[in-house]
C-alpha cells in the first residue's frame, strides 16, 4: 500500500498547496498524542482512544474496495486462512489449534476475532496457542509455512499479497470470512477546522476520476473514496462493547 498512500499524500498536498510528508509510524503513540495532521488509521484504535477520552482526530473519508463482495460500501472482511493441506474446513475446526494475529489494536486481525469468539460463546479458551506476528504479511507466511494453523487477515491485504506472491495460493486456503467491518478511515486532526476537513474530503473523493491516480488506487484494490464520519464506526464500537461486557478482551 505504500505507493498508494504516497500518491494520496502527494495529491492532497498538491491540491491544497501545502507540502506533505508521509510518515510510517511504528506504534500508536503519535496518533494518541495528535502529532500528525492526517492519518491512515485502523478503526479499532480510533474507537478505543475515543472510549479512553482521547479523540485527537475525526474520520472524514474511507476507501471502497473493488469487487462484488464489498457492494460499493466502505467495508472489508477478515478472511480466515489455513494451510491448504491442513484438513481444517470450518472455524470450529480451529479449536485447540494455533492462531496468529498481526497486532492487538488491529480490528481485522484481533478485534473481529475477539468479537467472533464472544458471539459464539467461546470465552473460556478456544485456541491452543495464540501468537503475535507483528504484521498480516508475517501471519500469512506463518500459515503458509505451517508455523501456525490459522489467522484472520484483512481481505485487502490478502488480495494484494496473493496478487504479488501468487505462490501463496498453493499454500493457503480461505475457510471463513469474519465481518464485514467498516474499513479503516482517513482521519484529520481536530486541530483543523471543518473547512479544511471538507477540502481534504473533496480531494479524496475525486481521486478516482483521474486516470493516473485511478491506476495507483488500483494497486491497492481501491475503487474510490467516500465521505465518512464518526457514526460510520458504530459497528466497531458495538463489537468492542460486546467484548467489554463479556469481560473478554484477550484472545485465547
Amino acid at each position: 500500500m505504500m505507493p498508494v498512500y504516497q500518491a494520496i499524500a502527494d495529491e492532497v498536498g498538491d491540491r491544497l498547496g501545502v507540502s506533505t510528508e508521509l510518515v510510517v509510524e511504528t506504534d500508536y503513540e503519535n496518533c494518541r498524542n495528535d502529532v500528525n495532521d492526517i492519518c491512515f488509521v485502523c478503526s479499532l484504535p480510533y474507537v478505543q482512544f475515543e472510549r479512553e477520552g482521547v479523540s485527537p482526530a475525526l474520520p472524514v473519508a474511507a476507501p471502497v474496495l473493488s469487487g462484488a463482495r464489498y457492494s460499493g460500501r466502505p467495508i472489508y472482511f477478515s478472511d480466515v486462512i489455513v494451510h491448504v493441506d491442513s484438513g481444517i474446513e470450518t472455524f470450529d475446526d480451529l479449536r485447540g489449534r494455533s492462531w496468529a494475529y498481526n497486532e492487538p489494536l488491529s480490528q481485522s486481525g484481533y478485534g473481529i476475532t475477539r468479537f467472533h469468539l464472544v458471539s459464539i460463546g467461546e470465552t473460556d479458551g478456544f485456541f491452543g496457542e495464540v501468537i503475535e506476528a507483528g504484521f498480516h504479511e508475517t501471519a500469512i507466511r506463518m500459515v503458509a509455512d505451517r508455523g501456525v494453523d490459522g489467522a484472520a487477515i484483512d481481505s485487502q491485504v490478502l488480495a494484494i499479497e496473493m496478487r504479488d506472491h501468487p505462490d501463496l495460493a498453493q499454500s493457503i486456503r480461505v475457510i471463513d470470512a469474519l465481518g464485514p467491518s467498516t474499513i479503516q478511515p482517513v482521519a484529520v486532526s481536530k486541530r483543523f477546522d471543518d473547512s479544511f476537513r471538507s477540502q481534504v474530503v473533496a480531494v479524496l473523493t475525486d481521486l478516482h476520476r483521474h486516470e493516473g491516480l485511478r491506476e495507483i488506487l488500483g494497486l491497492g484494490f481501491v475503487d474510490h473514496f467516500v465521505p465518512v464520519g464518526p457514526h460510520d464506526y458504530d459497528d466497531i464500537r458495538a463489537m468492542l462493547e460486546a467484548c467489554e461486557r463479556a469481560g473478554f478482551m484477550e484472545i485465547r
